[in-house]
């Protein structure tokens, strides 16, 4: 009897990217340099056990049946402290991040229906000579604890 494997290797591209812009300012970035036609998805990334949400820009290639997606790594909640009103009074902010272990990186490109090499380096080497990008870079899934949280 035959013996069936399944592989559940993952079927998307991952790259990190570095950036000071706003989200919607660098998909209008990757839309002008890469040629794509990144929108907003209507409703943003959210966990049901965190306040955090996570804008999440999607654009589908049907020509070469890949999909695109950028996602903000960092989520910034304000909250007020009006009731104390002495020295730790006042608002406060806390971050949330979507891969906790690369904190120190601004935005996730996830590129679903591609795992080419050849494909990943020439796209990086695209993502980098944008001005407004300080570093891209691929990043592989397996090595992430919280790869779970880039399945959308």
């Amino acid at each position: 009897m035959q013996l069936l494997t399944l592989d559940l290797e993952d079927d998307y591209l991952l790259i990190g990217i570095h950036s000071t812009e706003e989200d919607y300012r660098l998909a209008y970035l990757l839309n002008k340099h890469l040629e794509t036609k990144l929108i907003q998805f209507k409703y943003p990334l959210d966990f049901k056990d965190s306040d955090a949400q996570f804008p999440l820009f999607e654009f589908n290639d049907k020509n070469n049946f890949m999909s695109y997606y950028l996602i903000n790594n960092k989520y910034m909640q304000i909250a007020n402290n009006n009731n104390n009103k002495g020295l730790f009074g006042g608002d406060y902010s806390t971050i949330y991040y979507l891969i906790p272990e690369k904190k120190n990186i601004d935005f996730f490109l996830k590129i679903k229906g591609c795992n080419q090499l050849s494909f990943a380096k020439n796209l990086v080497d695209k993502l980098n000579k944008i001005n407004q990008i300080i570093t891209a870079y691929t990043i592989e899934p397996n090595t992430l604890k919280s790869k779970d949280h880039l399945i959308f």
